[in-house]
């Protein structure tokens, strides 16, 4: 008689859930059954329909529903059909992927640009493909997930790569990092000094031309991940790089604090919503992405419909920059009202107005509690922050009224 056992995989899997849901730490998945805007309508569990003020929204600029973006988009999907069909390189290069690639390369002051289908694929394209044994990948400590995970992939597909972490925004400890990078005799090749340009989970933006002057000093090359700063930061929205006058083309250019070498960013955020991600630089180093990046010749194109709408965000942002003095002015009134409520707010230039709480199960608790209250807020805890940091991350959008601001802070005085 043959007995079966539970495979280990099943028995750690339950354990773990169990684990989660005893600590109310389990995260619910949201339903929504309207386009994404200032409001929304979810369905709750019971199937229940209700409309609530989103505060959790990367739609920073109100271009997700815009008109414009929905229409090319949808004309896009007339003209070119559901699907690519194919990678880029055989039969997936469709005239829209080129229309936008030039539009990012523009709206980003680079030389040229390249798109993925996400920028979690562009910054899993980057590192592995331009790397090579005894370059060094440092990194801040609070960068993205998707940048740790490219770190640790390039050191597997090119042996010889090596990797180091510098503390948050500390320059003393990003220049110990580099010094020992210097040092190091099995480093030969390029030293990549890679940050986000505003970082998600706190709010706060990268000192760009400090770290600009480091990679001069130490002949490293800057690479930013903006895909929080696109949008936000910046008199017209072009990025954290523009915020300190380093965005070649724009009128508060300045030639001192230099320039960003290489970017990655999405179009999944204030740049329509869609998805899509995208490396932009020199022509010398896409080409090179193109010929050599295995996320691109190994998987799909962006969707025409996506690159079609993205290419019409970009262009809606470029002829109304006052959206971007829209979600200046009201996520101003939103850290006031917050402050005077007695609430503490992490201090940022961004949209992003991060209310620490400390543990993830309360964190959690209380976005459940706001959605009675017509509010919708994620509670955001570990893995995503570290522990003991667990927060709600409330994200301002052009789309936003000072109303909706009052109706967040008189929800949150009932909690």
């Amino acid at each position: 008689m043959t007995t079966t056992t539970t495979p280990p995989f099943a028995v750690r899997t339950r354990e773990t859930l169990e684990m989660l849901e005893s600590s109310g730490q389990l995260k619910q998945l949201q339903t929504l059954d309207s386009p994404m805007g200032a409001t929304v309508t979810m369905i709750d569990d019971d199937g229940s329909k209700h409309q609530r003020i989103c505060m959790c929204s990367n739609n920073y600029l109100g271009l997700a529903n815009h008109p414009d973006v929905v229409e090319a988009g949808i004309e896009a999907l007339r003209q070119y059909g559901a699907g690519t069909a194919s990678v880029r390189f055989i039969c997936g290069t469709f005239a829209p992927h080129l229309t936008l690639e030039d539009t990012i390369a523009n709206y980003m002051g680079t030389e040229a640009s390249y798109t993925f289908v996400s920028c979690w694929n562009a910054t899993e394209a980057l590192f592995p493909t331009c790397c090579e044994a005894g370059d060094v990948i440092i990194s801040d400590e609070l960068n993205h997930a998707c940048i740790i995970d490219s770190m640790r992939l390039t050191p597997v597909i090119k042996k010889g790569v090596k990797k180091g972490v510098f503390k948050h925004s500390d320059m003393d400890s990003c220049r110990q990092a580099l010094e020992k990078a210097k040092n190091d005799p099995e480093i030969t090749g390029q030293i990549w000094l890679i940050t986000d340009g505003v970082f998600s989970m706190e709010g706060d933006i990268a000192d760009l031309p400090g770290l600009r002057k480091l990679c001069d000093e130490y002949n490293a090359l800057l690479v930013v991940d903006d895909s929080h700063g696109h949008g936000v930061m910046g008199k017209t929205g072009r990025g954290t790089h523009e915020h300190y006058g380093m965005c070649p083309g724009t009128p508060d250019f300045n030639e001192a604090n230099g320039v960003v070498d290489v970017f990655t960013g999405t179009l999944g955020k204030a740049l329509g919503g869609g998805a899509g991600g995208f490396i932009a630089g020199s022509k010398d180093l896409v080409e090179l992405i193109i010929q050599r990046g295995r996320p691109t010749l190994f998987s799909n194109a962006l969707p025409v419909t996506v690159a079609a709408s993205a290419n019409a965000a970009i262009t809606t942002l470029m002829n109304e920059p006052q959206r971007v003095q829209k979600l200046r002015d009201v996520t101003t009134y939103a850290r006031k009202q917050l402050a005077a409520a007695g609430f503490e707010v992490l201090e940022s230039p961004t949209a992003i107005c991060p209310i620490i709480v400390g543990d993830t199960a309360k964190a959690i608790a209380m976005s459940k509690k706001l959605l009675e209250h017509g509010i919708f807020v994620i509670g955001f805890g570990f893995p995503v922050v570290p522990e003991g940091t667990a927060r709600l991350r409330i994200q301002m959008s052009a789309a936003h009224e000072n109303e909706h601001v009052d109706q967040l802070v008189e929800a949150l005085k009932k909690l």
